[in-house]
Order: C-alpha cells, then structure tokens, then sequence
C-alpha cells in the first residue's frame, strides 16, 4: 500500500473461475463460527484426569460432565516443564516437503470460512517485551492479523504488553473504553494480542456482515488510539497483578535468570514483564512520564511500513482490496528505518553463561538443561539445521539416548532443539537445549547423563548427518502431514501466514514454517560445530538444592547458585571416547504410511455415530468419514471398571499402572509418534481411557501395540519406586497452585464420594506395595466395561475388530452391576457457603476465588441455552467491572462478583429486543458452523459416549432451543436463580503476604518440597466482610449431612 503496509488478502475460493457464488449460497453462509474445541492431544503418554472442568453449559451443581479427563488444570500443564517440551516438539514435526507443496490456490480453498477475520503481526522493542496473552474472545473464528517493527524503551521497562492492553482502551473515531470487545461480542466474535521478542500479534474475528465496520473500529487503534490517562494508571495495577501470577511459574523464572545471563546493554538482559515498580513508581521517581513515553513509543514503532496484515472473509477480492485500502491507508508512516538488533549478536559469549547453575524450583522436580547459543538460524529456515539436528537428539526408540538413560533409571524424557520462540529464536541468536527430566538416581548423576546427550546424539550425528536416509524418511514422513494436513483453524492459520511475511520470502508465505526445502551438510556441521562445552550453559532444576543457594535473580526472587563445570566432565565430554554400543542410529521405521485410499463404506451412511456392537463386555459406536474425506481415522476406548473409586489406594494403584503402562510404551510406540501417529493414555475417573489417531493405514498397529501392552503388563521393583516417586512429585506440584487447589476443595464439597488431591497425596507418602499394584492390576483387568467409538476411514467392519481385539486379548469377565461414570452431587442448601483454606505454597502470593452458584433440575436442552446466553451477554461486562474499572484485592473479590451480578440484572432487564436478537442470532450462527476439521468432530462425539449422555444431535437441539427462547425467558430465569432461596458456595484460597496478614513474606521457593512433610488444608474464618455468610469449618463433616442429587443427564 502506499503508506508502506504490507497486505496479503484471502477470499472464499469456492469459485475459482472467477464466478461469484449464488446469492443464496451467499446469505446462507453470511456468518458462523467454530463452537467446538479441536482434537488436542500434542503429546503421547500418560495423563492423570483432574476430575472434570464443571463450567460446562449446563450444571445441575453437577460437576461430572467430563469430556474424558482431558483437562489440563491439574496436569500443571501452565507449568509442568514435561509437557511445555512435548508441545515444542509436536510444534516442530509439522509438514516438511517441497516436493508436496500444493500450491497458493489450493492451499488457501482449504482455510474458507463463514466469519470473517483480519490479523496485525507487530514486531515490538526487545526491551519492553512482557510475553502474555491478552485474550477476551469468545470463540475462536478466522482472523485478521498485522505485524510491527519496534526497537528500544530504555528509561521506562517491559512496555509493549502494557501499551498492548493500553492502546485497545478506545480510539479517536470510537471512544468508548471497551467499545470494540462488546461490539464484538455482540456480534459472534472475539479478539486477542499477545507479544514476543521481536512481534506483536493483534487479532479478531466477527461475522461476515459486520466485518467491514469492525476493521474500521479495530484499524483505529492503529490510527488515532486514545491511551487515556486514566486507564493507563488502572492498567499499570492489571499488569502487575499478571506480574505477580507469573512469578510462581518455573518456566518464567527459569527465563528470567536465563536472561540475567546476557551481556549488559542486551535486550534480554532486561526484565520482561513490568510491573507497579516499573512502570509507575520508579517512573515517579526519576520523573518520566510514563503517558508521554507510551505515545512517544507509539509514534516510532507503530508505523505502517514495519506492519503485516492478513485479512480473510468470504467477500470477493475486489471488495477487501477497496475496503483494506480505505481503512488501512490511513495508518501513519515516520519515514524511519525499522530498528534492527544485527549490532547485538552473540549476547551470551560471557563467562557467566558458561557455568553450572543450580535452581531451586517452585514444584518438585529435578531437570537438566543444557543450553547453547548460537548464531541466528532464522536466514537457514529453508535447512532447518537445528530441526534435523533437534529430530536425532530427540529420538526416544531403540538405540536413542533416552532409552539408554530410561534403562539405568536416571532420565523420565528427553527433549532436545529450538522451540521457535522469540526468547530462543531471534535475529540475535538462537537456542540449542537439551532438556532432560531426571528421576531421584538421576539428580545424583547429573554429570554423567550430560557426556551421555553427546554420546547418543552429538558425536553420532556427524556420522549420521553424512547419510540421507534419515533425512529422506524424517521428510518423507512430514511430507505425508502436509499432504493429507486437516483444514487449519482459519484463527491459527491466518496467524501464522500474517508472521511468515516477516520472517520469509513471499514465495515461502505459506510453507516456509513447515517445510524442508534443501538438504546442506555443511550447514548441519556448522551448527553442530556450536555445540561444544566450552560454551555450554548448565542449568540444574531440583528442590534438593535447596540450602545451596544463596544467589536470588532480582524480579522473580528464584534462589539459585553459580559454579564452574566440573573440569573432569568437561574433558571428557571433549575427549573422542568410545560410544557406549547400546547405543545406534534409529531404526526404519514400519509405522508410516503409505496406503492413502479412501476406504469405501460398507454400511449405510449416517450422520452422527451409531452402535455397530453391544455386547455385555461392550460396545462400540462408529462413524465412516463422509465429509472431510482424509485417509486419517480417530478410535477411543474407555474401559470402565467400579473398581477405581473404592478408596484412594485404589486411585493411586490405578495412577501407577496407567503410568507404568505409559512408561513401558514409550521405546515400542516411539516410531508410530514420529510417524505422526499419535496415543494418549488417560487415567480417568472411572477407568483407563485409550485414544489414537493419524493415518488409517498404521492405526491398527499402534492400537494392538498398546492392548498387547496392557495385556502383558510388567514392571520391576526400580521401575515402581521411580514412577511412585514421581508421582508424588505430581500430585505434590498440582497442589502448590492456588487454582487447582481451589477446584479440589470445591469438588471435595460437591461430589459425593469424591477422593480429594489431598486425600491421594497423604496416601501415597504413607507408601505403596508392588504386591498391592499387582493386586489391583489383575483385578482391574479381570472386570470391566469397554466402550469405544471409531471414526474417520475405517469401514465398519475394521472398526469393529479394535473392540473385538480388545476383548480377546483381555479376556475379562463383565460387569457384575453397571457402573455409572458420573459423581452425584450433593444439595446444597439455600445459603451462601464460604470455604476459605490457606495455600498450601508459602512462597505465593496470589489468592484465588471461586463463586459457585448451583442450578437443579436441568434437564432440557432450552435450560442449558440459557446458562450459554446468559454467559455470552455477561462476559465482556463481568471482565470490564472486575479488571479495568475495579482493582481487587482478595477480601473484596466476593462481593465485588455479587454486586456486578446485581448490577447486570438492571441491565440484562434494560436489553432492547434488537440486542437480544442480535446476541441469539449470534450464538446460533456459532453453533451452527460447521468443523473445521474431523478431530472437532470427534471430541463432541467422544464426550457424549464418555458420559455416557448419547445425545448426539445435541448441537442441532440447542439450536431449535434459541430460536424459542424470548428475553422475558431469560430475565425470569435470571431472577429466579438470584431470589433469596439461591446456593452459593464460595472456595477462597489465600495467598501468603503482609497484604494477608503474615509475617515477612516467605522467599518464593517450593516450601516442604524436600522435608517431605505431607501438607494439610488450613480452614481460615471468614473475614470482617463476609461475616454473614455460613462458613464451613469442617468439610467431610458438613457435607456428610446434605442429600445428594440424582445423576445429571440431559433428557432432551
């Protein structure tokens, strides 16, 4: 454009010979959205369920709608360093071939959509980035994105998420603070920024007929934003509070004294994040205005030609081409170069860097990292030289490095690359770790698992990267991924081509992030060459160093100690030293695919799953793909035992043999994960739950593998003792967080019968028998209920030989009564109820509230509605009231939620007709879109076997349910549910700090995590604020005295 402003537009290219759509097509499609979440399961393994999210759209106080356990509150997924390495590695294996490139047409027919959406990438300052999420969406749709160039803040620190969340607060043209999220949300969309090191990405999405005058509203806040005075003295109090939440998370305080590490005048040297401190009081100090600073901020790096814009929508080329002008145009260009860091490579070539920290951490866990910097890598993304590298370190089958360190007890996983992010990919360098999660024995012998990462990968691969086999078969195995790739998220797919046009050559826009495009040794070998001890950073993760450190990084307080490596392993790492013969190049691999027909049905064809078997050992329910028509196919079992829930020995023994399970699959299954074939082992609430999927042809193989696995399972003494100690370590991190702290105590109330965290924790460190484990395994095995659902390419006849494969090799008896996989939940009385407890972490500072309101007698689709509308019209106030006008502290939370339900009463009474309608239209037209993908399709399939709920059609209910629901029906099922005779129960978690009433506040640290001292609920009263509220001081002892209600299940 002329301002500078680089666009790239999409349309619906459902015509692409240059005829338009009919108008009937045209207003039929008009709007929509994706309701539903996606298939996402990244990572293969073992996963303990939490005991279900309960914010489901309809609740008869019953907490058990669980879509399978596949919650991620407490698998400490935030945190949990396991599972941040397994989705870097999931990120990285995307589609690698230029012989499979489809081309620009193709490619972007398969991202259509009925919303439209629009993206600005931003490429902000070094020094002010704070990586966060600014999210307020509802939904997410395809996307319109935009890109920034920004250099340097150096007196005021971490602006860019400030001025993120600061620049959104209104526009000349539009000022009303919050004007364009409920513009938004009135209309079926959502919007989300979020920042990097070196970009910021800005986003929404609406309906398509209210596109054009949402990219005016949301263009202006690249034009003439308001940033008033007032809101951003309020904001400074929103991102310290971020700030605060943020300081308990390992990963953050990890990054934040790997930082510390660069040299001085380094962008990343500076602290990331802001907060009061920064941000207003130091700026107080030293006389900046802070207000002058974020418009002088904005008048450099916001200008038109450092930006990337995508814009999608079902409009003709020629309509956005005149609309992106006419908007866009008006976007400013300084005339100034964009910054660029060239100047300040090699920022970690220091002698603090090459040294062994150790760290004591927030959770139980012990970790090695090694770290090397290198020169940027992003001008190679056509070789990808730390991905091929990344391939080989990471291998976890036969001969690999992890299957050796798993064989002598010391190592759980391994990951090993770059994780292409902007903290450790930029232009100023990039990273290379090897991260490797360490049992008890491996803590002691950390040295010797560090020479054993270069003798399995590093020494080999200058052998292995001479050979093109493994090259061919890691781009062979892509290629097949990005060939049959299922339709991108219109929102991520956007997103990631609005980045691509800053990073890439326009020709690479679309496949530059995914795919190989040469294979140069030499570029291989140089980075390899990088990879030394010499310039090494060790980073050793365990509460067992506590005492030994006596250094505090300044922002996060993390404790940590600096030391030389030790000379005698260094030598040796450097030394040519025989390479142990356990150890070998990977091996072909039979899991990928190569038969890509489409199966041809052999049954009539249906619309949503029906039983194809039933039996008393089970059931099956299948599907034949007819829509998205991909060789891929999706199979779930749950297998159902009563047994699981008599007592927490039983929860914990179930626990153990599921990750046992896992661990034993881990070297067999390794070669089916690479070939994008991908498992997920769930410990359920009420039985094991078995998931695969990827391409057809192989499926079957993985899915035997895994039952001839459950079938023959095995363990020895070292390998129970190092999963029972890390499963302590779970449960114990799982507890430390407010959050998921918060959700146990409130389930502990609700769910009749339910085990707590607490309950299972204080259990296991009263220890475990391997004769208990053998015990409860052949007892769990013996009975049981199977039921499982098939999709995708399989005939009926496949489908059901998985669940005749299972019962067969199993050869259990079934159930002697059926067992239902739902908690009943208990009554509450017509009161409001407050359980407040002490955290349990005594270096956190964060409080957490939860108010739950209990609705009965749910039992129709039109009640459920409700609960989705009533949310959809509340949300953008309640977020507005609670966080920008109003900055709580814990006490006030409470009331603050009860005194915006009151006032939202007044305004959900005060609604227009026009306004209601528009809210209904827009959900409707949410649920009416259709998936984007076959894996959506299967979740909302799953979770209604899962709970064994069946209502299949349950989306096509609800939307003839809103065409009936009239204002009146909402405002009278509002107050009905707000009258005097209303259940309230409110789970407080109080954090530590002089603002609570503690003494000097506790170094951030994981208290107790190497006294083994088992932790306990400590109930507090309730405060001078809430001393007309029923407070609970005993939990088992008052719930045992309310009834229960019946099982929750939606009748119609």
């Amino acid at each position: 454009m002329q301002n500078g402003l680089c666009a790239l537009l999409i349309s619906d290219l459902n015509y692409l010979d240059g005829a338009p759509a009919s108008s009937e097509e045209e207003e039929e499609d008009n709007d929509g959205g994706s309701e539903e979440g996606s298939d996402e399961y990244d990572d293969s393994g073992a996963e303990i369920e939490d005991g279900r999210e309960d914010d489901d759209e309809c609740d008869e106080g019953d907490e058990s709608e669980d879509s399978d356990g596949d919650n991620e509150d407490f698998n400490d997924s935030d945190d949990s360093e396991l599972e941040e390495l397994a989705e870097k590695e999931e990120t990285r294996k995307r589609g690698c071939s230029e012989k499979q490139v489809l081309s620009f047409l193709e490619f972007l027919t398969r991202c259509v959509s009925k919303y439209s959406s629009c993206l600005v990438v931003a490429r902000p300052a070094w020094e002010g980035t704070a990586r966060t999420n600014c999210s307020s969406s509802w939904a997410d749709h395809p996307s319109c994105w935009y890109s920034v160039t920004s250099s340097a803040c150096e007196l005021l620190m971490s602006p860019w998420c400030f001025f993120v969340a600061v620049v959104f607060m209104g526009s000349l043209k539009y000022p009303d603070e919050n004007g364009f999220d409920a513009f938004l949300k009135k209309h079926g969309g959502g919007d989300n920024a979020s920042t990097d090191c070196e970009r910021t990405v800005f986003q929404f999405d609406v309906q398509r007929k209210y596109f054009k005058e949402a990219l005016d509203r949301w263009a202006q806040f690249f034009i003439h934003p308001l940033m008033i005075r007032d809101a951003i003295d309020r904001e400074v109090e929103a991102v310290d509070s971020e700030y605060q939440l943020a300081r308990p998370s390992d990963a953050n305080r990890k990054e934040m004294l790997f930082g510390s590490l660069a040299r001085p005048g380094h962008p990343m040297k500076k602290f990331f994040w802001g907060n009061a401190d920064t941000l207003k009081h130091e700026p107080k100090l030293n006389n900046i205005d802070t207000y002058t600073r974020l418009r002088e901020f904005w008048q450099r790096h916001y200008s038109a030609h450092y930006m990337t814009l995508v814009v999608q929508s079902k409009e003709t080329l020629d309509t956005l081409e005149k609309w992106v002008t006419e908007i866009f145009s008006e976007i400013p260009n300084n005339g100034l170069p964009k910054p660029s860091f060239g100047h300040l490579t090699q920022p970690f070539d220091t002698p603090e860097f090459h040294k062994l920290y150790r760290v004591v951490p927030i959770r139980k866990v012990h970790s090695l990292t090694i770290t090397w910097a290198l020169p940027p890598q992003e001008q190679y993304y056509r070789v990808k030289p730390l991905h091929y590298i990344s391939w080989l370190v990471g291998h976890e089958g036969k001969g690999s490095v992890l299957s050796f360190l798993r064989k002598k007890f010391w190592a759980l996983a391994l990951y090993g690359g770059n994780g292409e992010t902007g903290f450790e990919q930029n232009s100023t360098y990039s990273i290379f770790s090897i991260s490797v999660t360490l049992t008890d024995e491996g803590y002691k012998h950390f040295y010797e698992v560090w020479c054993c990462t270069k003798r399995a990968c590093l020494k080999s691969t200058f052998i292995i990267f001479l050979l093109c086999r493994i090259w061919e078969e890691i781009q062979k195995i892509e290629a097949n991924e990005f060939h049959y790739q299922e339709q991108t998220d219109p929102v991520d797919y956007v997103e990631n081509l609005c980045e691509n046009m800053q990073l890439f050559q326009k020709e690479d826009f679309l496949t530059g992030d995914q795919l190989l495009f040469e294979y140069k040794p030499e570029i291989i070998a140089d980075a390899l060459n990088q990879l030394s001890p010499q310039r090494a950073n060790l980073v050793l993760l365990s509460a067992a160093n506590e005492g030994q450190c006596h250094l505090k990084e300044k922002w996060f307080g993390t404790q940590y100690s600096m030391e030389d490596i030790d000379r005698y392993w260094s030598d040796l790492w450097d030394s040519d030293f025989e390479l142990n013969q356990d150890l070998h190049l990977p091996e072909e691999n039979k899991y990928i695919a190569t038969d890509f027909a489409l199966k041809v049905a052999d049954c009539p064809e249906t619309e949503y799953p029906v039983k194809i078997l039933s039996t008393q050992q089970g059931c099956l329910w299948y599907r034949k793909d007819d829509k998205f028509k991909i060789p891929k196919g999706y199979v779930r079992f749950h297998l159902i035992s009563p047994l699981i829930q008599q007592s927490a020995e039983n929860i914990i023994l179930f626990d153990t043999f599921v990750n046992i399970l896992s661990h034993n699959l881990g070297e067999p299954a390794y070669e089916a994960d690479v070939a994008q074939l991908e498992y997920k082992l769930v410990a359920g609430e009420y039985g094991l739950i078995i998931r695969v999927k990827g391409f057809n042809h192989k499926l079957p193989l993985l899915f035997q593998l895994i039952i001839d696995y459950l079938s023959d399972f095995s363990f020895t003494p070292a390998v129970f003792e190092m999963i029972t100690e890390q499963l302590k370590k779970t449960y114990y991190n799982i507890l430390i967080k407010p959050e998921t702290l918060a959700k146990d105590v409130r389930l502990l109330i609700l769910e009749h019968g339910r085990w707590s965290m607490i309950d299972k924790y204080q259990t296991l460190m009263k220890g475990l028998s391997i004769e208990a484990l053998s015990a409860f395994v052949s007892a769990f095995k013996s009975q049981l209920f199977v039921e499982g659902l098939v999709q995708g390419n399989f005939t009926s006849r496949e489908a059901k030989d998985f669940l005749n494969y299972v019962v067969q090799k199993l050869q259990f008896a079934p159930l002697a009564h059926p067992c239902p996989v739902q908690f009943r939940v208990v009554d509450l009385p017509n009161t409001h109820l407050l359980c407040k407890v002490k955290t349990l972490n005594k270096g956190d500072a964060n409080s957490e509230v939860t108010v739950y309101y209990q609705v009965t007698g749910c039992r129709h689709c039109h009640f459920c509605c409700n609960f989705v509308l009533f949310q959809m019209h509340m949300e953008e106030p309640c977020f507005d009231f609670l966080r920008t006008k109003q900055t709580l502290g814990s006490e006030l939370v409470d009331r603050k939620i009860e005194e915006f339900l009151s006032c939202f009463e007044e305004k959900i009474k005060d609604l227009t007709e026009e306004a209601f309608s528009t809210q209904v239209t827009a959900l409707i037209k949410l649920k009416e879109c259709e998936d984007s993908h076959l894996g959506e399709e299967v979740d909302r399939n799953w979770n209604e076997v899962v709970t064994q709920q069946y209502l299949f059609d349950r989306l096509a209910r609800e939307i003839e349910a809103l065409k009936s629901i009239t204002q009146a029906d909402l405002v009278n099922w509002f107050q009905a549910h707000r009258s005097n005779q209303r259940k309230v129960l409110s789970v407080h978690v109080i954090g530590y700090g002089k603002h609570e009433g503690d003494s000097e506040m506790t170094a951030v640290s994981g208290q107790n995590s190497s006294s083994g001292e088992i932790p306990h609920l400590v109930l507090l009263p309730p405060s001078s604020l809430m001393s007309d509220i029923t407070s609970i001081k005993d939990i088992k002892a008052y719930t045992s005295t309310l009834n229960v209600l019946p099982y929750h299940k939606i009748l119609k």
